[in-house]
């Protein structure tokens, strides 16, 4: 692994959207702190006598959902699942969600697969939480509570600083739902940590991003891996890689790989590993990275500890955070490093082939 410099992590090429928007995520985590935190009693009426949650979202939300299941059952003791979206809008099932808080996320608010979800969600008896960067959008107005991120307007395709902060919102969510078991205020002091946990992620050496980048350019297959709070983090990297480079990308747990994929790894193809700063599954990921490397895969590291990085062939840190918190900036030096590929693949990382920043499903 390249020692850390102090160089900061700037563009390699001309300036993006999608830079320009990665730099504003430590002003934007703050704000979306400040201004929801305060609503955790809010957040307790809505939800109390609920024992479950249903989580609502599709492609970058999706992904940040997958971290507010793990968080809920981990620190709020909730059971959580994420939602089928068809199994409202196509199909209209007929479920008893009387126990339930369905927390709808949508960058936009204007997502109507969402939007109609929460509306079926409300017919079966549910409380309803919006997470939305959009005051005034459908899904605020639908629900019984909307929490507005406070990214700001967000221009370039790829979700960035729309995505650090759901993954807030969500934080805040669970935070709140926590308190009943006897866990108020337990995160209070890392909360206002981060935003200069950001700031240090955008301080990531810019030659070991480049070098990265330069790993990416010359395979044409990848593979993520992680597992845990950090899995959401793992599948918006590979989502980022895919949309912003055209790469084809397969996220998986390392426990799924572990049961048949992890006979396809060779030399042709790439390997990175995300991994939470401590916590269980750490040392699995560890040994992932060297039964990979001596399967002749190059493996490059996002988190994790020394050791982890070690393992690696090329890695970069993660925030100095807590397992529980480390994902709402642990994504950071992925999307620094896929905006510095797609300059390397000459593509333009604002407005990726065939894609628009609201994406309307069935």
């Amino acid at each position: 692994m390249p020692n850390n410099q102090d160089s900061p992590a700037t563009p390699a090429a001309a300036p993006t959207l999608m830079a320009a928007e990665i730099a504003e995520q430590p002003a934007a985590l703050e704000a979306t702190l400040a201004a929801l935190l305060p609503l955790r009693s809010r957040i307790a009426q809505v939800a109390a006598g609920r024992r479950r949650l249903l989580l609502v979202a599709r492609g970058s939300s999706d992904n940040a959902a997958i971290y507010g299941r793990y968080l809920a059952e981990l620190h709020a003791g909730m059971a959580a699942t994420l939602a089928a979206p068809s199994v409202a809008t196509l199909y209209d099932a007929h479920i008893d969600l009387s126990d339930t808080v369905a927390i709808c996320v949508s960058q936009s608010g204007s997502t109507a697969e969402i939007v109609d979800t929460l509306e079926w969600s409300k017919r079966g008896g549910a409380a309803t939480i919006a997470i939305t960067n959009a005051e005034g959008s459908p899904l605020a107005t639908a629900a019984d509570l909307a929490l507005i991120t406070q990214a700001g307007v967000e221009r370039a395709v790829p979700a960035t600083k729309t995505y650090t902060t759901q993954v807030a919102a969500l934080a805040v969510t669970v935070d709140a739902l926590a308190a009943s078991a006897g866990k108020a205020g337990a995160l209070d002091a890392e909360f206002a940590r981060i935003g200069e946990q950001a700031s240090a992620m955008l301080e990531t050496p810019a030659e070991v991003l480049d070098a990265m980048a330069g790993a990416l350019a010359e395979v044409d297959e990848v593979l993520t891996s992680g597992r845990g709070l950090a899995f959401g983090t793992t599948l918006e990297t590979a989502l980022k890689l895919e949309e912003t480079c055209l790469r084809p990308v397969r996220g998986l747990s390392y426990a799924d790989l572990k049961h048949g994929p992890i006979a396809i790894v060779d030399h042709e193809l790439l390997t990175v590993l995300v991994a939470g700063p401590s916590g269980p599954t750490l040392p699995g990921l560890t040994e992932l990275a060297g039964t990979v490397r001596e399967k002749h895969s190059m493996v490059l590291g996002i988190g994790g500890d020394e050791r982890f990085r070690a393992a690696c062939d090329l890695a970069v840190p993660g925030p100095d955070a807590s397992e529980m918190l480390a994902p709402l900036t642990l994504i950071i030096p992925a999307q620094l490093t896929v905006e510095r590929l797609a300059h390397k693949l000459g593509l333009d990382p604002d407005a990726p082939r065939g894609l628009r920043k609201v994406t309307q499903t069935d």
